[in-house]
């Protein structure tokens, strides 16, 4: 066991600004050598792609709707051991749950024991934050809470009067980030596509900048030191077996827990294939489709017919494929854009998707298939319409039925919901 410095960056609310402060940790961290982890709490596949391009590591949900409380102290420890640092992104305000504080970056610190460094909007603010600080440090006794970054402050001197207010709560001040707008994170929808990561090493290096200057990332490293491994709980490994799957991986589709594709390394040989650019699907027993930004890409994805059709033909032929969210939609009839121009896709799915009047539907899912307890999370802005039933009924995290379907096809399933199957390694007992 090591001591290595490990920490959950929260915020009292989201817009807070903790993705910003994190990318420029991860960044700085990056700079000064060190092999740094990050972690996204919660269900955020967007997220931990920017974390994947800050740190040049990939990113890991910890999630305890999605999974148990071993899954996520296992795989915390699995990859916390292997770094230098570790950065546990929170979610919305540190104590926010699916359910009060279930579920929430509280929840999470406190489960797999690190320390809590709180990031707040001081904008218009001075010493009130001293009864900020000392709410969130005091209001749950389970989680530490060890520092505060202040971010849009206005000046050095406004700066002083905030570490004064964190001094009397009992917090320590490490820095801030000062108002700059050149700094702000682009639209979540919009997102970051894999061909602007130029663009992106640019604005990470900016932010890291920043922090060097206004935070003592020394001190932070030191206040946050703290033993790895013991949460450690080894968790049941599978026989390898030997099937060859393929995931789709472009500017079109990336939205994957990186855990569930560890999980399909177990289950048989992994290979990457871009519906974008490739004229045929590799050889493979099953075919993985996640979400992404198809909408983005319409053209190249209908004017590929060479795929459109090898696709159509694996699935008529009995292939095996889960569809998510910008997958399904890919397998739909074809995807309308916001301006109301359709373009052909797979066809395979009996309806239309389409990105006009865009509306966002987002939330925890849990259901069951053949047995199966199975939970994931829908977050999308498009629309399906088709005469196809649902094979199952689906519900949120407070058990209130949802109308988002699982729709079937021969041997290829799919839906808007993506499904995290890295605990129970189970996909494939879809197609049984």
């Amino acid at each position: 066991m090591a001591k290595k410095s490990t920490f959950l960056i929260a915020a009292t609310s989201s817009g807070s600004g903790k993705t910003t402060i994190t990318l420029g940790l991860l960044r700085a961290f990056l700079n000064k050598g060190l092999n740094t982890q990050p972690f996204k709490c919660g269900p955020d596949y967007i997220d931990t792609k920017y974390h994947d391009m800050a740190s040049g590591r990939k990113s890991v949900n910890l999630d305890l709707f999605l999974s148990s409380e071993s899954h996520v102290k296992s795989i915390y420890t699995k990859y916390a051991t292997l770094s230098d640092v570790s950065v546990v992104e929170g979610v919305m305000g540190l104590f926010d749950g699916y359910d009060k504080m279930k579920g929430s970056s509280a929840e999470i610190a406190s489960l797999i024991d690190i320390p809590v460094v709180l990031v707040i909007n001081a904008k218009s603010m001075a010493y009130s934050a001293a009864a900020m600080l000392y709410g969130f440090k005091n209001f749950y006794k389970g989680i530490n809470v060890v520092g505060v970054i202040f971010n849009f402050v206005a000046s050095e001197s406004h700066y002083q009067f905030l570490k004064e207010a964190a001094t009397d709560a009992g917090v320590e001040a490490l820095g801030y980030l000062p108002k700059n707008a050149d700094i702000e994170i682009p639209s979540r929808h919009l997102g970051l596509s894999l061909d602007e990561k130029y663009r992106f090493d640019e604005f990470a290096d900016k932010i890291a900048s920043i922090l060097e200057k206004h935070i003592d990332l020394d001190r932070l490293l030191a206040i946050t030191e703290r033993d790895i491994g013991a949460n450690a709980t080894p968790e049941e490994n599978i026989a390898c077996k030997d099937i060859k799957i393929a995931v789709a991986y472009d500017e079109a589709f990336n939205f994957i827990y990186h855990e569930n594709i560890e999980a399909l390394k177990e289950l048989g040989d992994v290979c990457f294939f871009s519906p974008i650019r490739d004229k045929k699907l590799p050889q493979a027993d099953f075919v993985y489709l996640p979400g992404g930004y198809p909408e983005l890409y319409l053209r190249e994805l209908s004017e590929n017919k060479e795929m459109l059709h090898s696709i159509h033909d694996y699935i008529e032929h009995d292939g095996k494929v889960l569809a998510e969210c910008g997958g399904m939609m890919y397998l739909s009839t074809s995807i309308t854009d916001k301006d109301g121009v359709e373009y052909p896709m797979v066809n395979v799915f009996d309806q239309r998707t389409t990105m006009e009047n865009m509306k966002l539907k987002l939330g925890y899912r849990k259901f069951e298939f053949r047995g199966m307890p199975v939970k994931g999370h829908e977050f999308h802005y498009s629309s399906a319409s088709g005469s196809q039933t649902s094979l199952v009924q689906q519900y949120n995290a407070k058990n209130m039925s949802v109308d988002t379907k699982l729709l079937r096809y021969k041997n290829a399933i799919g839906g808007y919901t993506h499904i995290y199957w890295a605990e129970h390694k189970n996909i494939m007992n879809f197609f049984k």
